[in-house]
């Protein structure tokens, strides 16, 4: 008996080695066999498929999938002043792959965990930066690694009200999270970009938007030049 498949995970899951075994969407996919290589806290599967190349001849492929579940996102901007509202946390895999510190800033973000992503994005914008919410903005769904990882990322944008008495610490202690809010007046954010202060994808992304087609973009209103509150 196998946990994930035939008994239950540390989740509660089972039938893991299923997923993926019955799409027909793509007629040049045929897939073979699902294995399951971890059920840990997220799942980590091989699959074995067949591919037909351009050129018509099949060929036997096998791939490494991680399923983390899907996520959303959210840039919190205040249009008046000018200013967006990020969060600077440890990320342990940016740490072993370069990163000085592992300390990144970011926008609000987190898994689904089984809410429609707009009620995610409104828990998590919570508990990352204290900001309630109303009816966020859709932006656009991007798969964030579609060479190894399943997640479907959503992103959102929505304004915010400054609050002197918001604190700068946040995050749900009983998942580990340590988190800085922190204020930055759009151009000094966009300026992060160019010189790697920020680096975290999902940020550049929706900071990129906010300059495009967002909030600050050429059509609106100038940007203030309020300072910063870290």
């Amino acid at each position: 008996m196998t946990a994930g498949i035939d008994t239950p995970d540390r989740r509660g899951r089972t039938g893991l080695d299923r997923q993926g075994r019955d799409l027909t969407g793509n007629p040049r996919v045929r897939i073979r066999d699902v294995e399951v290589l971890s059920c840990d806290w997220y799942v980590l599967r091989r699959t074995t498929f067949d591919f037909r190349h351009s050129d018509g001849h099949w060929s036997r492929e096998q791939r490494e999938t991680y399923d983390r579940g899907d996520g959303a996102t959210i840039l919190l901007y205040d249009s008046d002043r000018g200013t967006v509202l990020l969060t600077r946390q440890f990320r342990l895999p940016a740490y072993v792959n370069g990163h000085p510190d592992g300390l990144l800033l970011e926008a609000a973000a987190g898994l689904l965990d089984g809410d429609t992503p707009e009620d995610a994005i409104r828990r998590e914008a919570e508990e990352e930066t204290g900001q309630v919410v109303g009816a966020p903005e859709h932006v656009f769904d991007v798969y964030m690694s579609p060479g190894s990882v399943t997640e479907r990322l959503h992103f959102f944008a929505a304004p915010y009200r400054p609050s002197r008495s918001a604190a700068t610490q946040r995050g749900v202690a009983a998942e580990g999270e340590d988190i800085t809010v922190v204020e930055l007046p759009f151009p000094e954010a966009l300026a992060l970009i160019r010189s790697g202060g920020i680096a975290d994808a999902k940020t550049i992304m929706l900071l990129q938007w906010a300059a495009l087609d967002g909030p600050f973009g050429p059509d609106r209103r100038p940007l203030g030049n309020a300072p910063c509150s870290r």
